[in-house]
């Protein structure tokens, strides 16, 4: 089976499209993504499944600019490519999934001698944070998250290690998190002087709001476990380091078997009743179920079941 595999140091191969081998830039309509060379992001695709690896290790994988603008081409790309039906998020390395916001750039270099010296022009110019007023903000999570950007694909992240402040958006729009026994979680916002608002927004949706008030309140002081992050429902399956890939990899591979109507039209009834009222969801349900059911998806699935039932593995 082909593997694709583009990033850093690794020349693009050409796109197999529909069995056509065409050059990287010159894929059919609608079969993106047109991925080029990424410089912060590692791309792999084999069997349905995209593998997305954030790749700045010497930064413990925090996002600059460049990988927000990287990451949200990705995430829009594979709307339009059929190839693709699930993905694996994960960080490269085993230290860190991700560290947040590139401070470097984002405070040191922006924020700090930006305010400083502000004026009209340097505020509208902003890439981050508050453009010209406080009522206007330009927020990382346009950029960095898949669903935000359109892309009702399943992801599984695959923490592999620290994943803290920024990370928790990722994870906020992660389908499944699956986590290493060294992965830990927490927010440093606080500690260092800014509000934690968006990040715990994202984890408010996964975890009680006094586990959501303490990961946010306690900063750089606390770190949750893996194991403790699975006792309360943010992370789904706990494994060791060097299985974390194979698991991951077989979850997405697993939901990508499945009908892509039937997966992604699931997946919006979900989020839906995770986000909406339980009555304004239901209203919602009957027109996905509609939209997603196809009768040759039901024919086939029929068929199955008759026939003999697929190995299943006990969690």
């Amino acid at each position: 089976m082909e593997i694709a595999r583009y990033g850093p140091g690794k020349s693009r191969p050409p796109a197999v499209i529909l069995g056509t081998c065409l050059p990287p830039r010159e894929q059919a309509p609608g079969k993106g993504p047109s991925l080029g060379q990424f410089e912060t992001i590692l791309y792999e695709e084999q069997g349905g499944v995209a593998t997305v690896t954030l790749h700045r290790p010497e930064v413990l994988n925090a996002f600059n600019q460049k990988m927000q603008d990287e990451l949200r081409e990705m995430w829009r790309s594979l709307r339009t490519n059929d190839d693709v039906r699930a993905i694996v998020l994960t960080g490269s390395g085993e230290k860190s999934f991700c560290s947040g916001i590139d401070r470097k750039e984002s405070i040191e270099e922006g924020y700090l001698p930006r305010e400083r010296n502000r004026t009209p022009k340097a505020a509208r110019v902003s890439k981050a944070g508050r453009v010209s007023t406080p009522y206007m903000y330009n927020d990382p999570g346009s950029d960095l998250n898949p669903k935000v950007n359109g892309l009702w694909k399943p992801v599984v992240a695959a923490v592999n290690g620290m994943a803290c402040g920024g990370a928790l958006y990722l994870l906020g729009e992660a389908d499944i998190i699956v986590a290493a026994e060294h992965a830990t979680f927490f927010d440093p916002h606080v500690s260092y002087g800014m509000v934690a608002g968006f990040e715990p927004t994202h984890l408010l949706q996964k975890l009680p709001l006094g586990e959501t008030l303490r990961i946010a309140l306690m900063g750089v002081h606390e770190r949750m476990s893996a194991a403790r992050a699975h006792q309360l429902g943010l992370v789904s399956e706990v494994v060791p380091a060097n299985e974390l890939m194979e698991r991951a990899t077989w979850i997405a591979s697993t939901i990508a078997s499945a009908p892509v109507l039937a997966v992604q039209g699931t997946l919006r009834a979900i989020w839906a009743a995770n986000e909406l009222p339980r009555s304004a969801a239901l209203a919602q349900v009957s027109t996905l179920v509609s939209l997603g059911t196809q009768f040759e998806n039901i024919e086939q699935g029929h068929e199955a079941f008759k026939a003999a039932r697929p190995e299943w593995k006990l969690r």
